[in-house]
């Protein structure tokens, strides 16, 4: 009875995990809805057809009060969604790695999302690293609320979106280079719509 009892629940399990797709995360209008993902950091939402548009995402530039910035300035390029605050210890371990990938992958543009900051504070950290792409200053989060189901306390993290601006790739986690320079790289190897 025992192991009866225990293929069952093997079974079940094997049957939840073959739900547990990117189609969870994508709700049936084509938009995207972050769906909490059990624990993992790291979520690929792939194949193109599978993954939700993310629209919305605008707000201050951070350098250039009074101008605005979003994901509309940058159609049919990939885009490196950087969820960041100068406040974060591992928000300034992972800058020189988007700054990095804003130099040298071509096709690929980084726009950072500054949350939970002060103007002056997030503008000396840009500053003093060098950055050269640019960041929504969003202080109180609203920008990053258009984000559905999208955790407001994981920061740093990153929406890694296709030339459709659909999401393709999140890390809830400090990104890597060795992790996102391939995806980026398929990404903008991908036909254009």
């Amino acid at each position: 009875m025992r192991t009866l009892a225990l293929a069952v629940v093997a079974v079940l399990s094997l049957a939840l995990a073959g739900c547990s797709t990117s189609q969870d995360a994508v709700a049936n209008d084509g938009e995207f809805t972050f769906v909490a993902p059990g624990g993992q950091t790291t979520i690929l939402y792939d194949p193109p057809a599978d993954r939700g548009s993310v629209r919305g995402i605008e707000g201050e530039s951070l350098m250039d009060p009074g101008r605005t910035v979003g994901l509309d300035d940058y159609a049919g390029q990939v885009v490196v969604l950087n969820v960041w605050g100068s406040w974060c210890g591992p928000c300034r371990e992972e800058m020189p790695d988007l700054q990095f990938v804003q130099d040298t992958v071509e096709g690929v543009a980084v726009l950072g999302l500054d949350v939970r900051d002060s103007r002056d504070a997030a503008a000396d950290f840009v500053r003093d690293r060098g950055l050269t792409f640019d960041s929504i200053y969003d202080s109180p989060a609203r920008t990053l609320a258009q984000l559905s189901g999208y955790p407001r306390n994981t920061t740093p993290s990153t929406l890694v979106l296709d030339k459709q601006h659909r999401v393709a790739a999140v890390y809830l986690t400090q990104i890597r280079i060795p992790e996102l320079i391939p995806v980026v790289q398929r990404l903008v190897a991908e036909p254009a719509a």
